[in-house]
């Protein structure tokens, strides 16, 4: 059977199994065009569903011209870290049968459905091979996992034993599984605590990494996809773009998803903070428009059957960064106290509980900070995985 013939049935349907947020590289985060000329990158994600086939999404989301993908493969990694694959599993990514495809500028395509079983937790890796470099890149600079480049076309070349490495993705949505049809997923999204920021590269200890592994070991199936980007906003675009703006793409738009748990908000309080004007009335005019904002995307999911769990701001009066004052905890705590009883959420992951020192709440305590006093340990990312409610997650959005 041709791959492109594979389909969803009335039973089955697209669920994400993993995904990024996409983002405008900056400088620092830039490919060099050497690595994107006759070169090619092998990029290593971790699902959390399994199934019989899957499919690709490749992204031009921030492409100003047309990009072109002369060819792609699919196999299992050996083990992340690592650039070679197990060469059984190696597979052709085709668009529609041929090898290589052109994605319009601002578009993301899928590929064609790979028929291959891949479990819970498989390392899949992505081969992408590319003549020229983009007009303007499409990445996420936070990938947190390694990316291993090669010149010349070699996305059918099980080793890489000459590669180089990075910690970036680039030109990669998400990847799509075909599940049955009470199966969905939850996006999580949000700042760098989401998107995991201190873990050890290719470890997979970010908190929706954790929280993935929980589910599957209490015996549920729901697919999490990670869309946190360092520096992230509610409000205002950072390294990448504001939260509100992103939602669509990042939560609604992909396959699938049943849940959505947003964690926002330390960014928008500490960068005001910092850089001013931090008036009275600027302060709570920031937390009416992060109300607002939080309203607005709970409407837009609920129109489309997603329910969404709101995530309190965790603690960081500790924080070099931002050097928080009374003031700024005050509406920390405004903002949280809303978050738990407005009643605007399906259900709540109460985070500044989970990880604040009983004796200082406007901190992290000691064993759960990383050091900062802004991000979490890697202990304290496992008790934020432990916090979600497992029971919102099982319930449909509008079910008591």
């Amino acid at each position: 059977m041709h791959t492109a013939a594979i389909a969803a049935t009335p039973v089955q349907h697209w669920v994400a199994s993993w995904g990024a947020a996409q983002q405008i590289p900056d400088q620092a985060n830039e490919l060099a065009a050497e690595n994107w000329r006759d070169a090619s990158l092998r990029q290593t994600v971790r699902l959390t569903l399994g199934g019989q086939q899957f499919r690709v999404r490749i992204s031009n989301l921030y492409g100003t011209a047309p990009l072109v993908l002369d060819g792609a493969s699919v196999a299992l990694a050996k083990t992340p870290g690592l650039a070679d694959i197990l060469a059984p599993t190696l597979r052709p990514l085709t668009f529609d049968g041929r090898a290589s495809v052109t994605i319009p500028a601002g578009a993301e395509y899928y590929s064609d459905a790979v028929d291959m079983a891949i479990k819970p937790a498989a390392d899949l890796a992505i081969s992408l091979y590319f003549k020229g470099e983009p007009a303007r890149q499409t990445s996420h600079n936070g990938a947190r996992a390694s990316t291993f480049l090669a010149k010349g076309n070699r996305v059918l070349d099980a080793q890489w034993a000459d590669a180089g490495k990075i910690t970036r993705w680039y030109a990669l949505s998400d990847v799509e599984v075909l599940a049955p049809r009470g199966v969905g997923a939850l996006v999580a999204i949000g700042d760098s605590i989401t998107d995991g920021y201190g873990i050890p590269n290719d470890t997979n200890t970010r908190w929706p990494d954790v929280l993935a592994a929980r589910l599957r070991n209490n015996g549920h199936t729901l697919g999490v996809v990670n869309a946190g980007i360092g520096g992230g906003r509610m409000l205002k675009d950072g390294i990448g773009p504001n939260l509100a703006a992103r939602f669509d793409n990042d939560v609604i738009s992909r396959a699938g998803v049943t849940h959505a748990l947003v964690l926002i908000g330390v960014n928008d309080l500490g960068v005001q903070h910092r850089n001013g004007p931090d008036t009275p009335a600027d302060r709570q005019l920031l937390l009416a428009d992060l109300k607002l904002a939080y309203r607005q995307l709970a409407a837009r999911a609920h129109a489309h059957g997603v329910c969404v769990i709101g995530g309190t701001v965790t603690p960081y009066a500790g924080s070099e960064y931002y050097h928080p004052e009374p003031d700024n905890e005050a509406d920390r705590q405004e903002l949280n106290a809303w978050i738990r009883t407005s009643g605007v959420f399906d259900a709540v992951a109460d985070f500044d509980a989970a990880l604040r020192d009983p004796a200082q709440p406007s901190r992290i305590k000691k064993v759960y900070d990383s050091g900062d006093g802004l991000h979490p340990s890697l202990a304290g990312y496992r008790a934020l995985a432990e916090t979600v409610p497992l029971k919102a997650l099982q319930k449909k959005c509008g079910d008591k």
